[in-house]
């Protein structure tokens, strides 16, 4: 089982990243096919892609195009505003939870008011 871990390990190739631009560049200027130059360098399309994908973002010694720019910055407003979607439906539940609970001091009769922490105004039990 090691023999073939290692026989894998041994065939990973690399490549340069003035070679990435280069390929990426090809592509993008429409010279060649996606499919040739696949061929051509003897790379997989998800790899081809993938570094489309990085060229975009300025990784290859290039500047980023606008287009990346606005996918990132769309990329962190929807995590933001996941997180935002979280925190308010946790917040409502907590919120339905502790009105929907009775009362557990005994004091209180159920027409009496209590001082809200959250708003400093009575409200009706």
């Amino acid at each position: 089982m090691e023999d073939r871990k290692d026989l894998a390990m041994r065939n990973q190739r690399s490549f340069s990243i003035e070679f990435k631009r280069q390929v990426v560049e090809e592509l993008l200027s429409g010279e060649s096919r996606p499919a040739q130059l696949c061929r051509r360098y003897n790379i997989s399309p998800s790899l081809l892609y993938h570094w489309k994908k990085q060229y975009s973002r300025g990784k290859f010694n290039n500047e980023p195009t606008e287009e990346a720019a606005l996918r990132d910055r769309v990329d962190k407003l929807e995590r933001l505003v996941g997180r935002l979607t979280l925190e308010n439906e946790f917040l409502k539940k907590g919120l339905q939870m502790s009105f929907s609970q009775p009362q557990r001091n005994g004091n209180l009769s159920p027409g009496a008011k209590t001082s809200s922490a959250v708003s400093g105004k009575g409200v009706d039990l």
